[in-house]
């Protein structure tokens, strides 16, 4: 499994996230925005940063990068993507996953830990996990309210499309829990066909356990085929 993390002008966390692939013993590479192949790369990655620096508004010049066709292309036939953050908007501007991104609630810029209920382990993204499992990332952004008219939210909850919930230390989706007003404290969603997943936590800052959680590497080693075992275990909770 090859992975391959694009770096738009913006991104500020392309090499913290082949780091964290690299230390889970995965092989991966940069991909410039002005590629245009994605010839030996299995799981394309988006990730956090200010592509761009987020003109007009989050992701929406990103998703007209030249390698966006390609990655269009790579989704279309079941290629794995995955959107963190800043690539979980470039996501939703470029129409692979349903809805859009807000500012947050407050209007204003969270950096802090978060817990997550898995609502899914059916996709390749989540299949280590189990489905109600709690875990512990970070977030770090501004414009993290994902928003979806009610006709689209009923039709990703019977899709089971939801894949994320930000809850509390109990494992519930409460007010309190939800840092940027998030429509039923979605945190991360996916297609219909489970291979592009959006998030908004970082997995890539929890992956090691010096970093306070390796909650995050599950999303990768799934991916990637890998049981969550050793060095990403050591970690968790």
């Amino acid at each position: 499994m090859n992975f391959g993390v694009v770096v738009f002008p913006g991104s500020n966390c392309d090499q913290d996230t082949i780091d964290a692939l690299n230390f889970l013993g995965l092989e991966a590479r940069a991909l410039w925005h002005e590629e245009t192949s994605l010839a030996g790369i299995d799981c394309v990655v988006l990730p956090g940063g200010f592509s761009y620096g987020d003109h007009l508004r989050a992701g929406a010049i990103a998703h007209f990068a030249p390698i966006m066709d390609a990655i269009k292309a790579h989704a279309a036939g079941g290629g794995l993507v995955l959107g963190i953050c800043n690539g979980f908007q470039i996501l939703l501007e470029g129409g692979f996953l349903p809805g859009a991104m807000l500012r947050n609630r407050d209007l204003s810029f969270r950096c802090e830990e978060v817990r997550l209920r898995v609502e899914t382990d059916r996709t390749p993204f989540t299949r280590r996990l189990r489905t109600g499992e709690v875990l512990r990332m970070p977030i770090a952004h501004q414009e993290g309210g994902y928003h979806i008219d009610a006709a689209g939210l009923a039709e990703i909850e019977e899709n089971g499309q939801v894949v994320m919930r930000y809850v509390d230390a109990g494992g519930e989706a409460s007010p309190a829990a939800n840092p940027n007003g998030s429509v039923a404290n979605i945190a991360g969603v996916c297609n219909r066909e489970g291979n592009v997943l959006g998030l908004m936590p970082h997995p890539e800052r929890a992956a090691e356990g010096i970093l306070g959680s390796t909650d995050g590497a599950a999303l990768f080693l799934s991916a990637a085929g890998s049981e969550v075992s050793g060095a990403a275990a050591a970690g968790r909770r």
